[in-house]
């Protein structure tokens, strides 16, 4: 018992210093691990992001899982929203009802649920808890801002007054980010100025949240001005700060401001790190300066996948498909390992640049060379590349074979390769197989019903809207600015 004991106390050490591999060498060393070992292992890969492990170490307390503790499930649950994975977590729930944990854990379960957008799970779970806190509040608030209910968010930040519990400043920043993640800025003005009179100060963490809803928002000026707010009011941003606003730079193409955001991070003494630094490369890229996003790509330290991502992209946008390819090679080459995004950002590449038959080889060798399964944005890279080049009977067939739901992108991608081809008999082909589909925007029905349209068959674009209707799928009438 001493040495296993010891065994575990390794395990814990190496794992709290961030030393995955050690860790990992270490606890196949214990016959029988014990909750103490599968706790750090669990909680280590989760931090790492590998959160497919994190559940396989859970899973290997299968046959104990009695020794399970409330920690365990804890973090067992991030897990499951870092793959966003719900039925995973319905499994973990399962077993967290069975052992008794529920009301340990219901604030990791309403987090989980809600974030996966599932939030009648995460409602059941809040309704039933027989004392609810501040997390327990705000997690189900934030479940709500997540799916877009900002209405039913609000209202449940009025009942939680009604209640008796304040909220605190993270639930205020939850509140004004998710009004300011929709482009509302009179509720965020508004919440702000609450958040005054009851005596709260909007901190740095408030400002951010603001700053980087704008900007997911698509509301870049807006960002901007606040920013600027927020310098004049003296208050010093920091990395957070300016990772949320590069983007509004992109959005909006001004180098100009992209630019003195880049100084600005100089005259502040802030440290470039990976996150700045993608970012940078991301808003050079968007503003067309492929030098510059390269001048920023080399000069930082130590790069992770997602620094890659961001150049092979930059490349990408602009047709450098060799340069893409040639960074993508030195990648491997300097053994950061390729991820999702990587493949999807060369393939994306390939598909713009031309690049078939090099695109079909690396999509057709994802799980062998880089054990990266095709994902849905790989599946719309490979039909739009297929689109583009006119071969539409192969992307036909791609679509036909895909191991999940067709997606929008993926459907709109290939009317309009029917269209701009001429490839009729296809389009009618897909068109017989949507009506089972669970679309949700109008872009790919729209392209049909035209192409129907283009040959006079009145009675299928009736049909088509007849569809769109049953689906509660509605396009937005265009308008102009003049």
């Amino acid at each position: 018992m001493e040495v296993l004991s010891l065994s575990s106390k390794l395990v814990g050490m190496y794992a709290g210093c961030g030393d995955l591999k050690s860790a990992d060498a270490m606890f196949d060393k214990i016959k029988t691990p014990n909750v103490f070992a599968v706790n750090w292992m669990v909680l280590a890969s989760a931090f790492e992001g590998h959160y497919k492990e994190a559940i396989g170490y859970f899973s290997l307390m299968s046959e104990s899982i009695y020794l399970c503790n409330k920690f365990t499930f804890s973090v067992v649950l991030k897990a499951c929203v870092g793959l966003m994975d719900l039925d995973k977590g319905k499994e973990v729930h399962a077993v967290v009802n069975n052992l008794g944990f529920e009301n340990d854990v219901s604030n990791g379960l309403i987090d989980m649920y809600g974030k996966c957008g599932h939030l009648c799970y995460a409602r059941k779970v809040f309704e039933r808890m027989s004392e609810r806190d501040v997390a327990s509040w705000t997690s189900m608030i934030s479940g709500y801002f997540n799916v877009g209910k900002c209405e039913e968010a609000l209202i449940l930040f009025e009942r939680m007054k009604l209640e008796g519990l304040e909220p605190n400043e993270f639930t205020w920043n939850v509140m004004i980010a998710g009004f300011a993640r929709r482009g509302n800025c009179k509720a965020v003005f508004a919440l702000l100025g609450r958040m005054k009179k009851e005596g709260l100060v909007p901190d740095l963490t408030t400002w951010n949240a603001i700053v980087s809803g704008f900007v997911q928002s698509q509301c870049p000026f807006e960002a901007l001005n606040l920013f600027g707010n927020m310098l004049v009011s003296g208050i010093k941003p920091n990395h957070v700060t300016l990772t949320g606003l590069l983007p509004a730079c992109g959005l909006t193409g001004s180098i100009q401001k992209g630019r003195e955001i880049h100084g600005l991070i100089y005259r502040l003494g802030l440290e470039i790190n990976v996150f700045i630094a993608s970012a940078l490369i991301d808003m050079y890229s968007k503003c067309g300066k492929v030098k510059d996003a390269r001048n920023v790509f080399d000069k930082i330290p130590r790069k992770n996948a997602a620094s890659w991502n961001a150049l092979i992209g930059c490349y990408g946008k602009h047709g450098m498909v060799e340069s893409a390819i040639e960074l993508f090679e030195r990648m491997q080459e300097e053994g950061v390992l390729a991820n999702d995004t990587t493949l999807t950002s060369l393939l994306s590449a390939c598909s713009h640049g031309g690049y078939v038959e090099k695109g079909l080889k690396i999509f057709r060798s994802m799980k062998q060379s880089y054990g990266i399964e095709a994902a849905k944005e790989h599946y719309a890279c490979i039909v739009d590349m297929l689109c583009r080049s006119g071969r539409m009977e192969e992307a036909y067939e791609l679509v036909k074979e895909m191991p999940f739901g067709v997606t929008n992108s993926i459907l709109g991608a290939f009317f309009n390769g029917c269209k701009i081809h001429g490839r009729k008999d296809l389009a009618k082909l897909m068109g017989e197989q949507i009506v089972e589909m669970e679309l949700r925007k109008p872009g790919g029905f729209v392209t049909l019903s035209n192409i129907y349209a283009a040959d006079g068959e009145w009675e299928e674009v009736e049909n088509v809207r007849k569809v769109m209707k049953e689906k509660r799928i509605h396009k937005k009438p265009g308008y102009s600015c003049v």
